[in-house]
């Protein structure tokens, strides 16, 4: 599988059978529909790269710059994205059950109708992310900043949050809390 720049068309890597890229530069690379299920991008510079509708189950993308990057429709379910920076991202649509993203940055990210069932969203920074329709049942949003995060018709069943966090969200909701 070759993996090319999406905007220069350049050859980035050649062979990705060993499944250990942690710090590869990937940035603005094209992986869409690529299989990197169980794969080390540890620390990988991923930045503009397009994933729509990749495998990413079990990666390990922890501390990765995914800032810009393009992972609508990608499962992502089960991975580590401890510390990534998924800032600006698009995860519209993506699989994000069970996820770790403890201490992530989300912010200004689109989350529409992504699935984060059971994720660990700890100390996650989602302030301006675009929440409506996710599915967020028994996630772990303790400590996450949801300043001005929009989570309409978003399902919070189960989900643990702190009193302040409850008062944020249902301003977000445009509920008074007297």
């Amino acid at each position: 599988m070759e993996i090319k720049n999406r905007f220069s068309g350049k050859v980035i890597f050649s062979d990705v059978s060993a499944a250990h890229l942690a710090g590869a530069d990937l940035r603005a690379a094209d992986l869409s529909n690529a299989d990197l299920s169980d794969t080390d991008l540890s620390a990988a510079h991923l930045s503009d790269a397009d994933l729509r509708d990749a495998d990413l189950r079990r990666a390990d993308l922890s501390r990765a710059d995914l800032r810009r990057a393009d992972l609508s429709g990608a499962d992502l379910s089960g991975a580590d994205l401890r510390g990534a920076d998924l800032s600006g991202a698009d995860l519209s649509d993506a699989h994000l059950s069970d996820a770790d993203l403890r201490g992530a940055d989300l912010a200004a990210a689109d989350l529409r109708r992504a699935d984060l069932s059971g994720a660990d969203l700890r100390r996650a920074d989602l302030r301006r992310t675009d929440l409506r329709r996710t599915d967020l049942r028994d996630a772990d949003l303790s400590d996450a900043d949801l300043r001005d995060a929009d989570l309409r018709d978003a399902d919070l069943r189960g989900a643990d949050i702190h009193k302040g966090q409850a008062e944020l969200i249902a301003i977000s909701l445009g509920m008074s809390i007297t």
